[in-house]
């Protein structure tokens, strides 16, 4: 690797540590946000079909790269990481002007399980997303593929977990 591209890498450090400590406060502290408006359509199940295509496109992209299609891969990658923007702005506005539900299931002990992990490596992924793009971005193919190996089963453990709680707890919704 050469030094100009770690140099380029390094520029975005700052960046990646801000985003990954302001976005989950950002969204903890919107959590405490109530506003009294009902939105024209119900999100869940949205958001739901968001992580489910993210949950795709993260498979898919990883099959074009094993296959050598690098831009198919990158248009894809990029995709993603759009979706789980969408998914977040439509998550926090969900719980901005609804209630909360709760599962009241047999399963509570698995829903909860894969809620609360699901919840941690949210967060967690978040770097390793802004990383993994970013040694992209940079032409730090190697350390791309490094951190790739890590970054993409948390990803995707994220979005197939996301629609799993969704399906858990829709029996449930008002």
């Amino acid at each position: 690797m050469s030094s100009v591209n770690l140099e380029k890498e390094k520029k975005y450090n700052t960046w990646i540590v801000v985003l990954s400590i302001v976005i989950p406060i950002v969204v903890a502290l919107l959590f405490r946000v109530k506003i009294d408006f009902e939105l024209p359509v119900f999100l869940p199940p949205i958001y739901a079909a968001i992580n489910a295509i993210t949950a795709l496109v993260l498979v898919i992209a990883v099959y074009m790269i094993k296959n050598g299609n690098r831009n198919t891969h990158e248009r894809l990658m990029k995709f993603a990481i759009v979706l789980s923007v969408l998914f977040l702005v439509m998550y926090v506005l969900h719980h901005m002007t609804s209630d909360s539900t709760s599962y009241e299931g047999a399963y509570r002990g698995v829903y909860l399980f894969i809620l609360i992990s699901h919840i941690v490596l949210s967060v967690a992924v978040i770097p390793f997303v802004l990383i993994t793009y970013v040694r992209a971005i940079t032409n730090n193919i190697e350390r791309h593929k490094k951190i790739a190996r890590i970054t993409f089963p948390l990803w995707l453990y994220v979005a197939v977990t996301g629609v799993a709680v969704y399906l858990m707890i829709s029996p449930y919704y008002a």
